[in-house]
Formats: structure tokens, C-alpha cells, sequence
């Protein structure tokens, strides 16, 4: 995470050690001992230490003494016992990334955010509200708070001018700011499984089984919300792939806001094809086809350095046509599901799937949002932000290029594509429809 770390320092620690003295010097510290208080012999680390993972203890509480790690930038406090955010790290000038993921935390005090925070997860905990100190995190660009009680957002929120991603799945909001949908660096958005947005099914047409109906084999993937297994159908020869949805929310909203969305999409070439589900009270599944042999993943999740942007193999390069048959079969995919009212909220290289013959597949709906419920000038405002993770993955992907002269006429299509997409004035970027007649032309 942080570059410069050894392989101990990589590894789990022990409390012992930390005792003895051992990890003088480090710049990562992780003990998991079920802890109930914090240890202040870490604090004999102040001069060294960056990232402390303190998750999964039952740790409720930091001593004020804690600001001593002046150097600190990452920590993770997840699956803890912590029901107040602790005040004391907004002290904590130097903070970069803080994660409480899966704690009980049910305020946060209008003193306690960490102002540099650039990277701040809150999934599933219990907040009703957010501080009004929210708009003074002028470096936030990554937010999770799916899986909490929020019933509003301040309007301080619209201040945050470089939040790039935000997921407010599994809340209780019935509205949001105006300006939510105007942030101009705002690319990634989940609302789903909030009364603002609602329910909706589009089943009718879909086959559906029921549990006993499929065979479970061997595990293939795992993601946030499930698991996928390659199986089949009873008295079927033909393999499938089958996503097991895990129980209760996820890190982006309800498995049932998910399948639904998935249901939604409809069919599109370059979507991975679902066709049934089962839906039980105790068991939430999609069947869909097995992508075939060769694919592979466009690009690879985004790391500490980037927060919001994709990575890649060091020395991928894509060619200038590759990169444009990429950008046209992905807005035409959009534009598809935009026209069904899906937004994928998670657009990105990672969940891209390409073969060598330059095929795309897209998938995962973890992070969707179905906008039939909306105004239609916020469905647009969705479309737009969403335009905005296509003109960054362009970005990304011409960032990997290799150019040849004799696609200079390309390059001057997809440059100018490129920064209108990024337009921070959303009213000004194009949608998927006007994208995919400029690239057709």
C-alpha cells in the first residue's frame, strides 16, 4: 500500500513483539490480538509508522494520545466495536485513508473527520446523520457509506469539489442535494436501496428456478456481493456460471437491488448474458452464460496512490484502434443500459473484460442504481456522471497508448471526446447517444 515497506512489515504482527521493541523503524504495522484497549506501546513508532491496521478487534475507543502519530496516513479500524468516531483524529493532520467499515458507529462530531482525508470508508454502521463539517474535506475524492441509517445529507456536502466516488446504497434518504449530481469531479455514484430511488422489477420474460433446480461445482469468482460458482442446470449438459448472492447488505447496497438491476439491464452484446435467476426468501442467485476462454480484465482495481483510478500491468499498451473499438462497443453498452434506466455506478476497466480479437464484455452490477423512480432531469444528471467514468477509463486507457502515425485522425477524434466527457460542468459533457454517433461517424 505504502511503496518502501519489507516483506515483515507486510506480514500480520504480534503484540509480544511490539512489546520487545521489534518493529522499530516501521511504516506498517497490523495486529490482530481481540484487542479491547489500544496498546500505547505503538505510539513508540511515531517517528516511522504510515499505516496501522487495527481491524478486527473490539477496540471502542482511542486515547488522546493517539495524535502522537503524526506520520500516520492510512488506518483501518474496521470490524471493531467503535459506536462514536473517535474525535481525536481530527487532530490527526497527516491522515489520508481511514477505514471503519462494519463497526456500530452511530455519530460523528463536527471536530472529529480528519481534515486531508482523501479516502474515508463508513460502510455498514449506524449513522442517522452527517456532520455539517462534511464540506470542509476539500481532498476527499472517495466516500463509502453504503449500509447506514441516513435519512439526509447536509448541504455542505456539495462543497466537496473533488469527490470523484460515492456510495449511498442501503440508506433511508428520501432526498439528496441538488448539487450532489452537479460535483464536478463526480464519476462513480450508488443510491440504490434508498426510499429516493425505490424498487423496481423487470422479471416478466426472465426464467426462474428454484434452488434444487441447479448444481453448485467449483468456485470461479468472488466479489463484494457473492460468490461464482460454474454449475448447471439439473438434467442440463451445458456448463453455466451461477452467482450465490451473501446474505444482508454488502459494501454496495442489497443483493436484491443487484439481481434486480442485473434483470433490468436486458440483453446487449458486450453484456454478460443472465438469463434466470432464483429469488427465495433464504437463497438470491443469477444464472447466467460462462464467459468463454480468452478473456481477460481490461485493467486492474485502483490501488492507495490512485484511490479512484484504475491500474494496470506494468507495460500494457493498448494501440490507438484498440482503445477506439474499446470506447465504441463501451458507449454503446451505456447507452443501452442508460435507455433501460441502469446506472452501472461502477464503470470501470476492472469490471471490462476483453478477448484477443478485441471483444468486450461488461458485467457486474454490485454498484447500479435503477433510475426509474427519479425526475427525468436527474436520470440526465446520472447519464452524465456516469460519461465522466467513461472519459476516465479513455483517459486511462490513452495514458497506456502506443502511437502510430497513421492514427493520428483517430487520436484527434478521441482527445477532444476525452476532455468533453471530462467537462466539470456536467451540463456541458454529451450523453451516450451523441458519444456512440461521433464515434460511428
Amino acid at each position: 500500500m505504502i511503496s518502501g515497506l519489507t516483506a515483515a512489515e507486510q506480514q500480520c504482527h504480534n503484540l509480544n513483539d511490539l512489546k520487545a521493541g521489534k518493529y522499530q523503524g516501521y511504516k506498517r504495522l497490523q495486529l490482530v490480538e481481540g484487542l479491547s484497549e489500544f496498546p500505547e506501546e505503538i505510539l513508540s513508532l511515531s517517528d516511522t509508522l504510515e499505516v496501522l491496521d487495527l481491524s478486527n478487534n473490539l477496540l471502542s475507543e482511542l486515547p488522546d494520545s493517539f495524535v502522537q502519530l503524526k506520520n500516520l496516513k492510512v488506518l483501518f479500524l474496521s470490524f471493531n466495536q467503535f459506536k462514536v468516531f473517535p474525535d481525536v483524529l481530527g487532530k490527526c493532520l497527516n491522515l489520508d485513508m481511514v477505514g471503519f467499515k462494519s463497526n456500530q458507529i452511530e455519530s460523528i462530531s463536527e471536530t472529529a473527520l480528519p481534515r486531508n482525508v482523501r479516502w474515508l470508508i463508513l460502510t455498514d454502521n449506524c449513522l442517522t446523520q452527517l456532520p455539517h463539517s462534511f464540506g470542509q474535506l476539500s481532498q476527499l475524492k472517495k466516500l463509502a457509506l453504503a449500509g447506514n441509517k441516513l435519512t439526509a445529507i447536509p448541504e455542505s456536502f456539495t462543497q466537496c469539489k473533488q469527490l470523484e466516488l460515492v456510495r449511498l446504497s442501503a440508506n433511508e434518504l428520501t432526498s439528496v442535494p441538488a448539487g450532489l449530481f452537479k460535483l464536478p469531479k463526480l464519476a462513480w455514484l450508488a443510491l440504490s436501496g434508498n426510499p429516493l430511488v425505490g424498487q423496481h422489477k423487470a422479471h416478466s420474460g426472465i426464467a426462474q428456478y428454484e434452488q434444487q433446480d441447479i448444481v453448485l461445482n467449483e468456485q470461479i469468482g468472488l466479489g463484494a456481493s457473492g460468490v461464482i460458482y460454474q454449475g448447471k442446470l439439473n438434467n442440463a449438459d451445458t456448463d453455466i456460471a451461477i452467482k450465490v448472492f451473501k446474505g444482508g447488505k454488502t459494501s454496495d447496497g442489497y443483493p436484491e437491488d443487484e439481481l434486480n438491476a442485473c434483470l433490468t439491464a436486458g440483453h446487449h452484446e458486450n453484456l454478460i448474458n443472465t438469463f434466470a435467476h432464483i429469488s427465495e426468501p433464504d437463497f438470491l442467485a443469477l444464472l447466467m452464460d460462462l464467459i468463454p476462454k480468452g478473456y481477460e480484465n481490461l485493467g486492474l482495481p485502483p490501488n492507495y496512490e490512485t484511490c479512484t483510478r484504475d491500474t494496470f500491468v506494468e507495460g500494457t499498451q493498448f494501440s490507438i484502434e484498440t482503445i477506439f473499438n474499446i470506447a465504441r462497443q463501451l458507449a454503446d453498452v451505456l447507452s443501452h443500459l442508460h435507455n433501460q434506466q441502469v446506472s452501472h455506478g461502477d464503470f470501470y476497466a476492472h469490471n471490462t473484460m476483453i478477448n484477443a480479437q478485441g471483444h468486450v464484455m461488461f458485467g457486474d452490477f454490485g454498484a447500479a442504481t435503477q433510475l426509474h423512480n427519479l425526475s427525468e432531469i436527474q436520470q440526465q444528471q446520472f447519464e452524465r456522471i456516469e460519461v465522466r467514468a467513461f472519459g476516465n477509463l479513455l483517459d486511462d486507457l490513452l495514458a497506456q497508448s502506443q502511437l502510430n502515425e497513421s492514427e493520428n485522425s483517430t487520436l484527434a477524434k478521441l482527445i477532444p471526446l476525452r476532455d468533453a466527457c471530462l467537462n466539470d460542468n456536467i451540463t456541458l459533457r454529451p450523453n451516450f447517444a451523441d458519444i456512440k454517433v461521433l464515434l460511428d461517424e
